[in-house]
């Protein structure tokens, strides 16, 4: 605990320095952000726990291919959440209840620098 509280204490202080030796990275403008990070309720359409399996079904009922947060990020926000919460098995399906000419009812991942979560779509 005493080591892990002089490492946030080097990073929130020294931060060019951190950046310098983890990333090898110059920077002059770095702004340190507050750690705490919110968790705002978030709430699936349908959730349904088999427990024969231990795994969770998460369906996700979508008339429009856009929304905010992107639906890419949103299931991977339910992934975690529920990762977190009942540690087994989730399979997610999307599904889109209405035709529509958008590219995006295709996407069926996340990707963005070093994660990517796959769920699976239905048109």
């Amino acid at each position: 605990m005493a080591y892990d509280n002089i490492c946030k204490y080097l990073a929130e202080n020294y931060p060019a320095d951190l950046i310098r030796w983890l990333h090898d990275i110059e920077v002059t403008e770095i702004s340190v952000l507050k750690t705490e990070l919110n968790t705002e309720p978030i709430h699936a359409d349908s959730l349904t726990l088999l427990q024969t399996a231990n795994q969770i079904l998460q369906w996700e009922f979508q008339t429009l291919p856009a929304s905010k947060p992107s639906l890419p990020l949103r299931m991977l926000k339910y992934w975690v959440r529920l990762k977190e919460k009942y540690d087994c098995p989730i399979e997610q399906v999307v599904i889109f209840l209405k035709f529509t000419r958008s590219e995006k009812v295709y996407t069926n991942q996340l990707v963005d620098t070093n994660t990517s979560h796959c769920y699976r779509v239905i048109r």
